[in-house]
């Protein structure tokens, strides 16, 4: 199953995020079909960047976002 997902990176005690999309049985960090956005935790403004037509894609293509993207695109659209 494809599921879009966060990956860490960043250095330590500074983390950011990408949001990408990979297949589930690979690793967060590991090999994924393409990078849709990223998250910045300690950003004052806009923390989630998404290529909103990218994964509206994905999604048309059976893609699962995980439960914390899931609550980011909810968090970052009502505002």
């Amino acid at each position: 199953m494809v599921v879009i997902r966060l990956a860490r990176f960043g250095s330590t005690h500074k983390p950011k995020y990408r949001v990408t999309v990979a297949d589930q049985r690979f690793s967060a960090t590991g090999r994924f079909l393409e990078v849709v956005g990223h998250y910045d935790p300690f950003a004052k403004t806009d923390g989630l960047v998404l290529k909103m037509d990218r994964v509206e894609e994905w999604v048309s293509k059976g893609a699962q976002p995980s439960e914390r993207v899931k609550s980011l695109m909810a968090k970052y659209s009502a505002k």
